[in-house]
């Protein structure tokens, strides 16, 4: 006879039932895999909230260095633009020489040429009369002033100074009194 007897035995073989559930261990089975899911999803929302604080730090980060490029790019323009710009002065400075010696003609073109850097920024400090500013001007002649003058005074442009976008390409050069 051959020990191919086996019989079937439904409660496995350890004697219990599969769809039985173990032994209760002071929990009931509902109650002991309720406290297991409920730390599983807390874990899962604590990590979900870290990841989400996580991407938006990251997206304000990125927003932030975008504007910062953004900023220093507008700035590079600008500077570079304005070395252009303060090439051309002289050839303002020529115009303008001949316009105020007499030359004919020269005033078109050089208004036409001021007026086209003026609508890009360029903006020609008006200091006559005005007090003197070493940060707009350069003073190339004094003359004493009069009693009571506490500051000295900007008396006559000897060459205009310019203004590129809010920032001094060209310092005036001036006569002070005072």
């Amino acid at each position: 006879m051959s020990d191919d007897t086996t019989t079937s035995n439904p409660e496995g073989a350890d004697g219990a039932s599969p769809d039985a559930d173990p032994a209760p261990s002071g929990d009931s089975p509902d109650t002991s895999q309720h406290f297991v899911v409920s730390d599983v999803l807390d874990a899962v929302t604590k990590e979900r909230d870290e990841f989400k604080d996580l991407a938006l730090r990251l997206q304000a980060d990125f927003e932030n260095f975008r504007k910062r490029v953004t900023t220093q790019m507008v700035d590079d323009v600008d500077r570079a633009t304005g070395k252009l710009v303060e090439s051309i002065l002289p050839v303002l400075d020529a115009c303008e020489a001949a316009a105020a010696h007499g030359v004919q003609g020269i005033e078109s073109v050089w208004s036409a040429l001021l007026g086209s850097l003026q609508k890009q920024g360029l903006e020609a400090l008006d200091l006559a009369d005005k007090p003197f500013d070493p940060a707009t001007a350069e003073a190339v002649v004094h003359e004493p002033g009069d009693e009571g003058q506490t500051s000295p005074v900007v008396v006559e442009v000897l060459r205009t100074g310019y203004r590129w976008k809010g920032r001094v390409v060209r310092a005036a050069m001036v006569k002070v009194k005072g």
